[in-house]
């Protein structure tokens, strides 16, 4: 898989991600520890995501 490809699958993810956050917290009662997770999981993903595009912005 090369960089570009891995981006483009984190940044799938971040929005699936983004999704589940909206559903969640659309409900009439949201599960804050689910939200939490779901939003820890989502800025590791925008970190990871930064870092390979700071690598390849490097390495051009």
């Amino acid at each position: 898989m090369s960089l570009q490809d891995r981006i483009e699958s984190l940044r799938a993810r971040h929005r699936s991600l983004e999704e589940a956050i909206d559903e969640e917290t659309s409900r009439p009662m949201p599960n804050l520890e689910i939200l939490a997770d779901l939003k820890r999981q989502k800025l590791r993903i925008k970190d990871e995501i930064v870092g390979l595009q700071h690598t390849a912005h490097a390495t051009q």
